[in-house]
């Protein structure tokens, strides 16, 4: 699913994570291009529905980066979609920790 929308920037300390015990988050980190696409991620070890966020511009301390944010996360292992049908990558999240995934360059095999 590739939604795509206008968002402004996010300024530094404006996303609250809620990290311990269970609970961790993910940034997946992409480029300029991807601004306002929304990325899906679903739990890899069980059926159930996926989950988006949008990529937006984020001004943080050491300049401008372009990520999805993912505050508040069960541990387990996670799949990141590129598209409906096609994995982009697995990512393990763990509780009272971020997890960080790095967009792929190109598509992977079989996508659209």
């Amino acid at each position: 699913m590739h939604h795509q929308h206008t968002l402004g920037p996010s300024e530094s300390g404006s996303v609250v994570l809620d990290l311990g015990g269970d609970s961790g988050a993910l940034i997946i980190h992409t480029g300029r291009d991807l601004h306002g696409r929304e990325i899906e991620i679903s739990r890899a070890d069980r059926e159930g529905p996926r989950t988006h966020s949008a990529v937006r511009e984020r001004h943080v301390r050491d300049g401008v980066v372009h990520s999805a944010v993912y505050p508040d996360l069960a541990a387990g292992l996670y799949t990141v979609w590129w598209d409906e049908r096609t994995p982009a990558g697995a990512i393990s999240v763990t509780g009272g920790s971020i997890a960080e995934f790095v967009w792929p360059a190109s598509s992977p095999t079989g996508a659209d």
